[in-house]
């Protein structure tokens, strides 16, 4: 089946309209109609090959959302005209001890949504920024949202995922007071979270700017990073922070934030490395750095189906495809409140 896609045919191209082929449903396959995709900031480095591994051509995109159009003979948790939505993941081994403990995103053998090996052509898989794709009943999400808001939901997939997780592994709740470091795509969805779970949320920023911002989103206190005075009145106050910013930059201004056996655990994925933190500010304090990535399938609907409770849904600018080169450009300079969505609608045109 061919469909009409965008994608890179090297990391110093921009991305353009192309056919692709997707392969036929099998009998424990889903075939879905894209709505709307989700940009991420790891596209952006991947098909740039700013990580190393890139596979061209590369076709972007694992925030999805859309409509079944057609199920294997073997699939029964789906069904044709079912809202649905698709992460990261598209394949694991599922057999590991990850896999067997719905950890597939720690499978080592995971298969990413574009740039994972598969034995579809052309040999990798290709994302989302394209008409339809055909998933394993296995790494398909149910929406319960309204319809409406489907375009919303959509970076859920990822940018929701990413902060859910280690809220939820560090049990983040009602008396834990929490920050979130960046105001961007994954942090602004961390501090809808985190208020949604009950904590006290405290949001950092470089920016003086953000301020209004961050407090709509559901900070109950706003820190321009920049600023001693304001960090200093935070030492030793935080129980958990979850550092979201895709930038390398100083940790251990943050690390004197948290109190004795706080966490601080890093989801935003720098094309180079922090600074080495100072040892003795986690000896001193038993404090923690920790890393997070994404979920697996079953901690993503969980995801998804408290989003829905709690009506969350992210921050968006809708694109047509035939502007993800501009919108690259604008995220990079940190231009999107707080993600693009391409309506996959505009491939047709």
């Amino acid at each position: 089946m061919t469909v009409k896609a965008f994608g890179a045919h090297a990391g110093d191209k921009p991305l353009e309209p192309m056919d692709i082929n997707r392969r036929s449903v099998g009998p424990h396959d889903v075939g879905i109609e894209i709505a709307f995709c989700g940009v991420c900031h790891s596209d952006i480095h991947q098909v740039r090959s700013e990580w190393a591994g890139t596979l061209y051509p590369c076709v972007p995109g694992h925030e999805i959302v859309g409509r079944v159009s057609s199920v294997g003979a073997h699939v029964s948790g789906h069904k044709v005209g079912d809202l649905v939505g698709v992460g990261c993941i598209v394949d694991s081994c599922k057999r590991c001890d990850d896999c067997s403990d719905g950890l597939e995103n720690y499978c080592d053998h995971m298969v990413g949504t574009y740039n994972g090996p598969t034995p579809d052509a052309p040999g990798h898989t290709l994302g989302g920024y394209s008409q339809q794709i055909v998933v394993h009943e296995r790494y398909v999400l149910r929406v319960s949202h309204p319809e409406g808001q489907l375009a919303a939901v959509a970076p859920l997939l990822c940018a929701g995922i990413t902060t859910y997780s280690p809220l939820k592994h560090w049990n983040v709740g009602p008396g834990h007071k929490v920050g979130v470091v960046g105001i961007g795509g994954l942090g602004h969805m961390g501090i809808k979270l985190a208020h949604a779970m009950g904590a006290h949320v405290v949001a950092f920023t470089t920016s003086e700017s953000k301020r209004e911002a961050a407090t709509a989103l559901g900070a109950h206190e706003v820190v321009v990073s920049r600023n001693a005075d304001e960090m200093a009145a935070h030492a030793k106050s935080l129980d958990f922070i979850l550092n979201t910013v895709a930038a390398p930059h100083d940790l251990d201004a943050f690390f004197a934030l948290l109190k004795r056996d706080g966490t601080m655990t890093l989801v935003g994925a720098p094309a180079t490395p922090h600074p080495s933190p100072e040892v003795f500010s986690l000896i001193m304090k038993r404090r923690s750095l920790a890393g997070s990535m994404i979920g697996g399938i079953p901690e993503t609907q969980e995801m998804m189906d408290f989003c829905a409770k709690h009506g969350i849904v992210a921050d968006i600018e809708l694109i047509r495809a035939d502007g993800i080169n501009e919108a690259y450009e604008r995220m990079l300079k940190g231009d999107v409140k707080y993600r693009f969505v391409i309506d996959s609608a505009s491939l047709a045109a």
